[in-house]
């Protein structure tokens, strides 16, 4: 009788350890393929099964979140959407998670293991802690005057602090409001396909996802590789510069829209935006010192992130004589986002060295425990100290006297420069306008704000489409919030 309870015993044994391996293998081992398979729904339970943590602008949430009782529980809510839509993204049952949403979901959704002070414990477990909080380097003054200034016109704004990189502005025209995507109802669908069928495109973000010719404001890069090269020693000192100009191995001629450009100084050149002077200098610098700038100011970049991606910048790296003096003036094939525009002031405002721009201060978990922190950091050197001094005088000089007067601000310094960048088929199309500009307060040692500033409108008259004109007055009204806060 003994012998058969052994054997009893034995097999139970085996059976019991079959039944903890087998566990062990569905619970460890194959759990990330039923993570991944569409027919579980029970992660997604677990993710809206609590409020979302939230996004901060300026002490203030931006975002929040609604008990519907249903399956899903929790749905997505927004305070001022259209306005910070640019910046939040939008977090959907159905179409997933974009921007903040999408790059800091794991602190919102409370899936990230900082939030536990026990993380192997809650593993274990699976279970999921409040969602914490992201603390964004947003001004709200400056935000909101970006969207208002750019009303229900096509275009976008970047606002940097020089010293840090800390992104002020993000606002990207016309927008949406990300409350539409939360749910799972027939509405939710209906509003995607209409998003997204908007000729307009609202739900792109023009502000880092879209590139545009940057025209004349390319200029300040242009200036500061002769300057650096040495091509120009001194900035009032007259160029070699015919007008019309030649390109290069071509019958074709480059003109000016003023008078004065021939032979002009470079002081003069920027203040008026001589076309024929920058084109030369571009070719008189060369093809190596012009891309080796372009890449210190962040051109060509494929990894600048902010902390979602940001569309690369484009300078040829192959171009021959005239192509090269076309791209010195911002047309040709170069391309820039208006955050990479909002960086070359910047860089100018400051020492010469391009920040790294960053839009999340710091997470946190929801009782306020700091997770992580974001700091000023050094992307690339741009330009000498001494360029950027001289840059800066150029700068002030258009805002003073020059194409960029709209843009001076009482008791602040202000410098700026405008461009009209032209494109389409013969260059048919309408021309954006740019502005990109910096302020500093008179009683301050360095510059609080440095702005792009682009506007697609198509229905304006071509004739009257200028930088100053259009994009001037929406940098200057994003300055004075700054300097105002």
């Amino acid at each position: 009788m003994t012998k058969y309870i052994r054997r009893a015993i034995g097999l139970c044994a085996v059976l019991l350890v079959a039944l903890l391996v087998n566990a062990a293998r569905v619970q460890v081992v194959q759990a990330p393929s039923y993570d991944r398979n569409p027919a579980n729904r029970r992660l997604a339970i677990a993710r809206y099964g609590q409020p979302r943590g939230d996004i901060v602008v300026d002490g203030r949430t931006v975002t929040g979140s609604r008990d519907t009782g249903e399956q899903l529980r929790y749905e997505r809510t927004y305070r001022d959407g259209p306005l910070y839509a640019p910046v939040t993204g939008f977090a959907s049952q159905l179409y997933g998670a974009t921007l903040l949403e999408g790059t800091e979901d794991g602190v919102l959704s409370g899936a990230d293991p900082m939030l536990d002070p026990f993380p192997l414990l809650n593993g274990l477990t699976r279970a999921r802690n409040p969602g914490g909080r992201v603390v964004t380097t947003l001004n709200a003054a400056a935000q909101r005057a970006a969207y208002e200034g750019l009303g229900p016109r096509r275009g976008a704004v970047a606002a940097i602090e020089p010293s840090t990189g800390r992104i002020l502005a993000l606002v990207s025209t016309p927008s949406y409001d990300p409350a539409l995507l939360s749910g799972t109802g027939p509405a939710v669908s209906e509003a995607w396909a209409r998003l997204n069928g908007q000729a307009d495109k609202p739900m792109l973000n023009r502000a880092i996802r879209q590139t545009y010719p940057p025209g004349s404001t390319f200029k300040v890069l242009t200036s500061a590789a002769a300057l650096d090269s040495g091509v120009v020693d001194d900035v009032d000192a007259p160029t070699t510069s015919p007008n019309p100009y030649r390109l290069p191995g071509t019958t074709s001629r480059l003109t000016n829209e003023i008078e004065g450009c021939e032979n002009a100084s470079l002081r003069y050149a920027f203040t008026w935006s001589c076309n024929t002077v920058f084109a030369k200098l571009g070719v008189d610098v060369g093809l190596d010192d012009m891309t080796r700038t372009a890449a210190n100011f962040g051109f060509n970049d494929r990894k600048l992130r902010i902390p979602f991606s940001v569309a690369p910048s484009n300078f040829d790296l192959r171009l021959d004589k005239a192509q090269l003096a076309l791209s010195s003036i911002g047309q040709f094939d170069t391309r820039a986002t208006p955050l990479q525009m909002a960086m070359i002031s910047a860089a100018v405002a400051g020492d010469g060295s391009v920040r790294t721009p960053y839009l999340v201060e710091r997470t946190t978990a929801r009782g306020g425990r700091t997770l992580a922190t974001t700091g000023p950091r050094t992307l690339h050197q741009a330009m000498t100290a001494s360029t950027a001094r001289r840059m800066r005088e150029l700068m002030t000089d258009v805002v003073e006297k020059g194409t960029g007067t709209v843009a001076a601000i009482p008791g602040a310094i202000v410098g700026g420069k405008t461009g009209t960048a032209q494109h389409g088929i013969g260059n048919s199309g309408t021309p954006y306008a740019w502005f990109i500009s910096w302020a500093r307060a008179e009683d301050s040692m360095e510059p609080a704000v440095a702005v792009a500033v682009v506007v697609e409108d198509a229905a304006a008259d071509r004739g009257d489409v200028t930088g100053g004109g259009f994009a001037g007055p929406i940098a200057r009204a994003v300055m004075e919030a700054v300097l105002g806060s």
